[in-house]
């Protein structure tokens, strides 16, 4: 007998909007393994915090790299593999031993998700089920209550980490967008929204639904500082402007 993976999404963060059938989840598995920044404790693991009984065990799931060397760099690519590679390992071992591993995702784990990378490699395998979770965006949009799309609207989802020009020519092609991975490509959304006529209806959101979000207008917004946990909305619905 195997056991069984479990992608969990834990939502935008706040707690209380996880799904009830993630927290179901969290309370059957035998083991919860989390990605994180190293020496960090992880976003994942601090949204289900309080929702994890207090002897389960933990499978951390380091970064080699995260912006110290260029996504597009060779070195980056062989290390990230390596450590996905390694870590469905790590997990296909419990599996094995007939254990339930549940994996935190923030947001939802087949959208923008490291998760997806141990499903790729594991879920033809083993039984396998993936939780969705409510999205960054959706939290995002929800708290500055944004109606973001109507209609006939196009809903454009952008990597802030794309090539500036590329990023320009797509937010003057769509009637609404969410850029994601803000951080500290900022400068770069602002300069693409400002070519593309788009950055007076930008509104910059950090830490979406959390105890310390905040949001304003991008325009106003003088810093070009962003936490991981950051993006931008363009709404499409006219009305909404």
């Amino acid at each position: 007998m195997t056991g069984r993976l479990i992608g969990v999404g834990t939502g935008p963060g706040d707690p209380d909007l996880m799904t009830v059938k993630a927290v179901k989840a969290l309370e059957a598995a035998d083991a919860v393994a989390f990605f994180a920044k190293s020496g960090r404790s992880g976003n994942g693991r601090g949204i289900v915090a309080g929702l994890m009984r207090d002897d389960m065990p933990l499978i951390p799931l380091y970064y080699p790299v995260t912006t110290e060397i260029d996504k597009e760099d060779s070195r980056y690519k062989t290390a990230i593999t390596a450590f996905y590679d390694e870590s469905a390992a790590m997990i296909a071992a419990r599996l094995d031993a007939g254990q339930i591993v549940a994996v935190l995702s923030e947001g939802d784990p087949l959208f923008y998700g490291s998760y997806m990378h141990l499903h790729v490699r594991l879920a033809h395998r083993y039984p396998t089920e993936v939780i969705p979770g409510i999205s960054a965006m959706s939290g995002c949009w929800s708290l500055a209550g944004m109606p973001i799309v109507q209609g006939d609207d196009v809903l454009s989802v952008l990597p802030g980490t794309m090539d500036e020009a590329e990023l320009t020519r797509r937010l003057a092609d769509t009637h609404a967008a969410v850029i994601m991975k803000v951080g500290r490509n900022l400068p770069k959304i602002r300069r693409s929204l400002a070519a593309a006529g788009r950055l007076s209806e930008a509104v910059y959101v950090e830490r979406g639904t959390m105890i310390n979000a905040a949001m304003i207008r991008l325009a106003e917004r003088l810093n070009d500082d962003a936490p991981y946990f950051s993006l931008v909305l363009v709404p499409g619905w006219e009305a909404s402007r």
